[in-house]
């Protein structure tokens, strides 16, 4: 016969290990139930149609949630990530514009011109993501104060930039360029199937790479990691890098969708992503996150904001306090996790 002990802590072991894997499906479960919900309360919802159209609008949040997963992850934060894609949308617009009309006598063929914003484009996600690191890393600053800070410096740039006002994409790219939101392959929009690739990248560098494992012992422990030998300082950087390589892709499928950029552009960005993060699980101390899961919480926002369009439970300009609020709780129901 064992001892009650034994026994005891066997229960404790098995009550923990259910918990923990009630909280992994939780952010799924919460999902079905929006979705039986919203089907119940308006019939337009599990159209084929409005799921395309909510996956499609999830994209641009989803794929810069999944960089911001990493960050996180590592004991990050970026709340910069809206203002940083306005001003690489106003950047991409403004150069390409400044092509098509010729530099120094020199012209180029739109095809060309379309690819040379896009590179642009994560060219400066790259830069600025490793401007962040290095502030955060080599400046021994807190990221919370370096991604503020850039916050208000990436949008004033592009408001300079527009001086007040839009910058708008010559018709005849803007043509050219439409494809990339508005084209199908196989019936499913490109940005949709630019987001999966994105998230499926993210969780297998996540979970089957030694670069993913560090990012994790780095959020659990940081000092221990370094007295493991581990490059802390070069792995926080390329979390940064790779958010901003994510805010660029990003910014690459939005562009077309309006062919413009205003001070506007990506406001709040930064409040979804994060949001979506913690839905889906990843802990706010770092340490422990899925990409899976950052997947579905951008997805249940989505669908959150889409019920309350169809619906009109609440006003719709309360979208973004509803994220605020469940960014709240949901970290209210993590102040007990590591």
């Amino acid at each position: 016969m064992r001892p009650a002990h034994t026994e005891g802590a066997e229960r404790s072991g098995g009550i923990g290990r259910f918990v923990r894997r009630l909280h992994g499906i939780g952010p799924l479960l919460g999902l079905v139930a929006l979705c039986v919900g919203g089907t119940l309360l308006n019939g337009d919802f599990a159209t084929l149609d409005n799921a395309m159209n909510v996956l499609t609008r999830t994209s641009f949040i989803g794929i810069i949630a999944v960089g911001m997963t990493f960050v996180i992850i590592s004991g990050g934060i970026d709340l910069s990530v809206g203002s940083m894609a306005a001003l690489i949308a106003g950047s991409m617009i403004w150069l390409m514009n400044g092509l098509r009309d010729g530099v120094g006598g020199h012209t180029f063929a739109p095809l060309t011109i379309v690819v040379l914003g896009i590179v642009l484009a994560l060219v400066l996600g790259g830069l600025f993501g490793l401007a962040h690191g290095l502030l955060v890393t080599k400046g021994r600053i807190e990221p919370f104060i370096v991604t503020l800070g850039t916050l208000g410096m990436f949008r004033a740039l592009l408001t300079w930039l527009a001086d007040g006002g839009a910058l708008t994409l010559d018709n005849s790219l803007a043509d050219l360029y439409g494809p990339v939101y508005y084209a199908s392959l196989f019936g499913v929009p490109v940005p949709i199937w630019v987001f999966l690739i994105v998230a499926a990248g993210g969780a297998l560098v996540l979970n089957r790479t030694v670069f993913g494992r560090h990012v994790q012992a780095i959020g659990s422990n940081e000092q221990v990691a370094r007295y493991a030998a581990i490059r802390v300082d070069a792995v926080k950087i390329a979390t940064y890098v790779l958010l901003g390589l994510c805010v660029g892709v990003a910014t690459v499928l939005y562009v077309p969708r309006l062919g413009s950029a205003t001070p506007t552009t990506g406001l709040l960005w930064e409040l979804e992503a994060i949001a979506a993060v913690v839905v889906g699980g990843t802990a706010l101390k770092g340490g422990e996150g899925r990409v899976i899961g950052t997947v579905i919480g951008a997805i249940l926002l989505s669908v959150i904001g889409n019920i309350l369009n169809l619906t009109s439970i609440i006003s719709v300009y309360l979208n973004a306090a509803v994220q605020g609020a469940v960014i709240i709780f949901v970290a209210f129901l993590q102040r007990s996790r590591r």
